[in-house]
């Protein structure tokens, strides 16, 4: 799957130029392509020098929670559900810790920290993968719920709107909390699909409806605080629960007599180790995406979609939203860009930009992570992780709008 879709971005950005340049008569564009080439090989490198330093910096923080005992513990509390989600991975393995830790990281918008776990989860899981290349069941339920962008603090889109002037940067926070959830929820519904898992388990529902309602009572009370509390809540608790971490790991190490120098060195060289191989993977992918922008085939497709729905008789405004919908499967900071030129075009708290915030931060970068787990484990064969995470994908995309339209519309 990731060896077509690889090659259909080169295929689909040849024939978008190719016609630029016989109908539109822009010559210049097989050099935008070219440029565009080098640049993405460049951005994968200095991406590369971020990750180096935070994969071995959380790796090593992680090491010292295993050796605590930490992972473990939360394997064991966790265990019965994962044994009906995952049923090849062992009770109390401690891959089903570490996707905990990397889910909790996730939905506090804490994607430093959420990163270098996720990898770690998913080499646990590889050890358990009979096949190399081919992704397991649990690998592929793990890397669809991770890229369906479940977040229940998105700290990075209140930033961004402050910075460009919004009056009340919280205001997509509720939009955000239940679009994340719509991508989240058919997330599992299509893997449990694919894979025949039994959801009606009781064992399972034991889980999910006191989890539900967890949510539930914490979207009631944040609804209550005013904006200034909200945004002051949402960066005090998002600094605090990462600190936190950190302090957590320390002290039970401490307590459990580890020796946690020498266990943060030992993991932060495994971090090193994992960080290099991701390389290839990055280059290959953010090049493709690079000459798929510069040939100007999302250009084309957003033209196309705004006829469409012209001609359907629908509202438009959202159209102008949908370039951070088209890119942000590809490019995370490809979606920032376009998410903060919609905001300085149309306006911080105009229709489209309030879609975009909102699309920004109930969706994820799918192809990304594909590229950056399953590469850091060799998969090759992703199997229906693709078409499940592009499905989560839809609908964060069609639930941002449809929420957009209840709230602001």
């Amino acid at each position: 799957m990731l060896n077509g879709l690889w090659l259909g971005f080169f295929i689909v950005a040849a024939v978008s130029a190719l016609a630029q340049w016989l109908i539109g008569g822009n010559a210049g564009i097989f050099a935008a392509m070219v440029e565009s080439i080098f640049a993405m090989a460049k951005l994968s490198v200095e991406v590369m020098v971020l990750l180096f330093g935070t994969l071995t910096l959380w790796l090593g923080f992680l090491r010292i929670a295993e050796k605590a005992g930490i992972v473990d513990w939360l394997a064991k509390a966790l265990g019965p559900l994962f044994l009906r989600l995952m049923p090849e991975v062992p009770a109390g393995h401690p891959a089903i810790g570490l996707i905990t830790l990397n889910f909790a990281a996730n939905g506090l918008g804490l994607d430093n920290a959420a990163t270098p776990i996720g990898l770690k989860a998913m080499r646990a899981l590889q050890d358990l993968n009979p096949s190399p290349t081919i992704a397991s069941n649990a690998q592929i339920l793990f890397l669809v719920l991770n890229a369906s962008s479940l977040t229940l603090l998105p700290v990075t889109i209140f930033m961004y709107r402050a910075q460009q002037g919004a009056p009340d940067p919280t205001l997509v926070f509720l939009p955000i909390l239940l679009a994340t959830s719509c991508s989240t929820l058919v997330g599992l519904l299509s893997v449990a699909f694919m894979q025949r898992l039994r959801l009606w388990d009781p064992v399972v529902l034991a889980y999910l409806i006191p989890g539900a309602l967890v949510l539930g009572g914490f979207m009631a009370l944040l609804a209550t605080l005013s904006a200034t509390a909200l945004a002051g809540l949402s960066s005090i608790l998002g600094n605090l629960t990462l600190f936190g971490l950190i302090m957590l790991f320390l002290v039970v190490g401490a307590l459990r007599k580890v020796k946690v120098y020498e266990a943060f060195i030992e993991g932060a060289k495994e971090g090193f180790d994992v960080a290099k191989s991701l390389l290839p993977y990055l280059v290959a992918m953010l090049c493709a995406v690079g000459v798929l922008r510069a040939s100007g085939a999302l250009d084309f497709g957003l033209d196309g979609i705004r006829h469409l729905v012209q001609w359907a008789g629908l509202d438009t405004r959202f159209v102008d939203a949908l370039p951070t919908a088209m890119v942000k499967p590809f490019s995370g900071s490809a979606a920032r860009a376009m998410l903060i030129e919609t905001m300085k075009t149309s306006g911080v708290d105009s229709f489209p930009a309030l879609v975009a915030a909102t699309i920004q931060g109930s969706t994820e970068t799918t192809f990304y992570v594909l590229a950056v787990y399953f590469g850091a484990v060799g998969i090759q064969r992703a199997r229906h992780a693709v078409g499940c995470a592009l499905l989560a994908e839809l609908a964060g995309v069609l639930g941002a709008i449809g929420v957009c339209y209840w709230f602001f519309g």
